[in-house]
């Protein structure tokens, strides 16, 4: 088996007005959606799945055959079907609706995800709020950048950039999955407002400078966290895991599962902290 060519940062920038239009498109489709009469299930894990993440995952995989044809996809709810993958090159990694809880309840944090993934490290990262009327999107090297999503498209940009840990710092926390291992570590920080959110919004709150720490020290997803973590370091942030060690991402023998993580808005003040295993 052949690995795809690698994809650099500079690169994947060529590629990333397309791949917005894409994400833009797919989060059109979970709008024509009812979350009070969508067509849902519960997955083998009792996670939801609904007729609204099938149709964005659809419409997705169908513009990455044209935009990307030659680089593995790997995308949550197709993930059991479909054939192994070799990727130790490049391959772009999609979780199409991030926050199903979220999207069920009426809630506007839920989102779509996309990141291209060079080597098990992510380069670039799309992540698209629907609801709210928002999509990030940041190249490692070159910059993260808010824009509008409107009419099926995305347009007026903005740079974004995370910003130094201040004097009233604010973690974003999960709503629906907060641990006692994580609880404990943010209560480690000292005074600091917690807020809580669903989904991938949670990187895009420390890109805009408007949180300084995100931790999950309990077991999610590579789709749920590989597009926040190349949006996060594009805006000027890190992702690693607790001991500070650099995520990777394709590890398929592990069921496509990360650990743990913590996300920094200011990198100087992770050397300071210290996370007990």
């Amino acid at each position: 088996m052949t690995p795809a060519p690698d994809i650099s940062p500079a690169q994947a920038r060529q590629f990333m007005d397309d791949l917005t239009a894409l994400i833009a498109h797919a989060c059109a489709e979970i709008g024509e959606t009812s979350p009070s009469t969508v067509v849902r299930r519960l997955k083998p894990d009792q996670s939801p799945v609904t007729a609204a993440d099938e149709a964005s995952e659809a419409a997705i995989l169908g513009g990455l055959v044209r935009i990307l044809p030659e680089v593995p996809v790997v995308a949550e709810e197709s993930i059991d079907a479909a054939a192994p993958a070799d990727l130790t090159g490049s391959f772009v990694i999609v979780d199409p609706l991030d926050g199903t809880r979220e999207f069920l309840a009426g809630r506007d944090e839920f989102t779509v995800n996309l990141a291209i993934v060079t080597r098990g490290l992510p380069v670039a990262g799309i992540i698209a709020a629907p609801k709210q009327g928002q999509l990030w999107r940041g190249v490692i090297g070159y910059g993260a950048e808010r824009l509008r999503l409107s009419g099926g498209g995305a347009d007026r940009s903005e740079a974004i950039s995370t910003r130094p840990w201040p004097d009233a710092p604010v973690a974003a926390v999960s709503r629906s999955h907060m641990d006692v291992a994580t609880d404990k570590f943010v209560n480690t920080l000292g005074p600091i407002t917690r807020v809580p959110s669903g989904s991938a919004i949670k990187f895009c709150h420390i890109a805009e400078g408007r949180a300084d720490i995100y931790p999950r020290l309990a077991t999610t997803c590579e789709w749920d966290v590989a597009a926040g973590h190349a949006l996060v370091v594009a805006a000027g942030g890190i992702v690693t895991t607790p001991l500070g060690i650099p995520l990777t991402y394709g590890r398929a023998a592990d069921n496509f599962r990360v650990p743990a993580f913590v996300v920094w808005g200011d990198p100087g003040k992770a050397n300071t902290v210290k996370i007990r295993p």
